[in-house]
């Protein structure tokens, strides 16, 4: 089981005691969880924050802002916010790979299997990474617990059905919401058969057994929806290999019912690799609710798009909290801590010194643009508009290239220097700890960031006004761009709390079955490529146990 120094979660008891620590530490630093950042200048956001805190971060190099969210402190640092940082990482899920020793004692047969060029066309190192560890845990699970059928939940384009279907030779169905990635699992599935079909042929293997995953689409919307489907898929067993099931399971209902039939001797195990937001709940809940489901494999991702109790558009059965016991506690996150749930510490520490200024100058143009919009535009800025990622995306593709050539240099004991990140926006040549700064450097950030709201402008389809100031908006909050480093670092060190708290509390759903079922809680992938790398294992001891 996952543990840390201080805190384990070996048993419903510890994992309650641990989430109540989580909450007790939370609660005081809430306005670090809900602050929207986009109004740090309007709002002043920094003077919630201890004044001793951000006039000691202020000047700090940014190398030490970014190794903030992974517990590191510097001994100068004032005591109180050492005392932060460390108990806050104290409290949060270890996440490096090493517990992968645990896997293995839970399955001691496991063997991760290098992938085929075949099977891992169009994979980047990332993608590869996780499905060859997570296909061969899934393989264990399902021979563990007597599995007959993997279904792939959220499958995309299907790396993982395909694996386990051409690799470990199972039966797999491919769930998506996507018609379109249905289509193309299905054509990459063709084109993967033909392959082996042709060495089966070529190794006269008349008899060797060959099996191709089937694919569905189905906007899979609640534990209801996916039980329905496990029922459609164990009555129609046949050999189609796609089928097409648009906005649920609609002919369900004329084929009776299998699911928690106890003369059906059918047995599935449910899969998910990054099921996004109320996904990864659903699954927990239809192994709980489904008798023929033996055993789940689950990574969550997407926190932001979990529901919460009491939100707007929240069924009966909300993404948070799943728990009985943390519903007591009365905890809730809300947007914004949601969001913040997403951050991880690993992309922090691994951001070169150039990335991280040209995130915070970007972070510091979007909340002075806030400032342009609330003075000149009050109308739009009360609707709180979004004016997209301007080239986050890009950067983090960037990023992640510039680690998966570093991660294959360290395989054959080199080293390297990370390159610069490019991104969209013009390059900015600046230091953590420059003061007012040169007359030329403050103009070329001024027009900087008139490019900068243009182009927000255009975005929210407004014709930029000739009465703007923009050199006198930005003079404004100059003197204190500097203070969105320090302010954006310790906020983002509550990320991978809260991301704790999340999961955390699914494996205390499923612990407060009582010894109907076993769960843990167990980080499996190398969490430099893959910062959401923390999997919900489980299954039934007691076969027939249905909530």
């Amino acid at each position: 089981m996952a543990r840390n120094c201080r805190y384990s979660c070996e048993t419903a008891v510890q994992t309650l005691e641990w989430i109540n620590a989580i909450i007790a530490f939370l609660r005081p630093h809430r306005f670090l969880c809900d602050a929207h950042v986009v109004n740090f200048f309007k709002d002043r956001l920094w003077e919630s924050v201890d004044e001793q805190w951000m006039e000691c971060l202020r000047v700090e190099p940014v190398e030490n802002l970014l190794k903030i969210p992974s517990g590191m402190v510097q001994d100068y640092w004032p005591s109180s916010l050492k005392e932060f940082i460390l108990v806050l990482r104290s409290l949060v899920l270890p996440q490096e790979q090493t517990a992968l020793q645990m896997v293995c004692e839970m399955f001691p047969n496991l063997h991760v299997a290098s992938l085929s060029s075949v099977l891992t066309q169009g994979m980047n190192l990332k993608k590869k990474h996780e499905v060859e560890i997570l296909a061969a845990i899934v393989n264990s699970t399902a021979r563990k617990v007597g599995g007959q059928t993997i279904i792939d939940v959220g499958a995309g384009q299907g790396y993982l059905a395909q694996v386990l279907s051409f690799q470990y030779h199972l039966s797999v169905v491919a769930i998506d919401a996507s018609s379109h990635l249905g289509e193309v699992t299905s054509a990459r599935a063709e084109r993967i058969k033909k392959h082996y079909l042709s060495k089966m042929r070529k190794a006269r293997a008349a008899n060797a057994y060959l099996s191709v995953p089937q694919t569905v689409t189905c906007r899979v919307l609640s534990s209801e929806t996916l039980k329905a489907l496990s029922d459609y898929l164990l009555h129609n067993d046949n050999d189609e290999q796609s089928k097409h099931i648009v906005e649920g399971v609609a002919d369900v209902g004329k084929e009776p019912s299998l699911c928690n039939d106890p003369n059906n001797e059918s047995s599935l195990v449910l899969a998910g690799l990054h099921a996004c937001g109320d996904l990864s709940v659903t699954m927990l809940r239809t192994f709980l609710e489904c008798r023929e489901v033996k055993a789940v494999v689950s990574i969550g991702c997407c926190y932001n798009l979990l529901s919460e109790e009491g939100s707007e558009n929240t069924g009966p059965q909300c993404g948070f909290p799943m728990s009985e016991s943390a519903k007591l506690a009365g905890f809730s996150f809300g947007k914004n801590a949601r969001d913040l749930a997403c951050q991880s510490a690993e992309r922090w520490r691994n951001l070169t010194r150039d990335a991280a200024l040209q995130n915070f100058d970007l972070h510091a143009f979007r909340a002075v643009f806030q400032m342009v919009l609330c003075r000149y535009y009050p109308e739009v800025w009360k609707a709180s508009p979004s004016i997209g990622r301007k080239g986050k995306a890009l950067r983090r593709q960037q990023q992640r290239r510039v680690l998966e050539s570093n991660l294959r240099l360290e395989e054959y004991g080199q080293s390297c220097s990370t390159s610069d990140i490019d991104s969209l926006s013009p390059k900015i040549s600046s230091s953590n700890n420059m003061g007012e700064g040169s007359q030329s450097y403050t103009v070329d950030k001024c027009s900087l960031f008139e490019n900068f709201c243009k182009s927000g402008l255009c975005r929210l389809g407004l014709v930029p006004s000739q009465e703007i100031d923009f050199l006198g908006v930005w003079k404004e909050a100059q003197h204190f761009s500097e203070l969105v480093g320090p302010y954006w670092s310790l906020r983002a060190a509550l990320g991978p709390l809260l991301e704790t708290l999340i999961l955390l509390d699914r494996l205390l759903f499923l612990q407060e079955q009582g010894n109907m079922v076993e769960a843990t809680v167990v980080p499996i992938f190398d969490p430099r490529l893959s910062p959401r790398n923390v999997a919900i294992i489980a299954w039934k001891k007691d076969p027939d146990f249905i909530l």
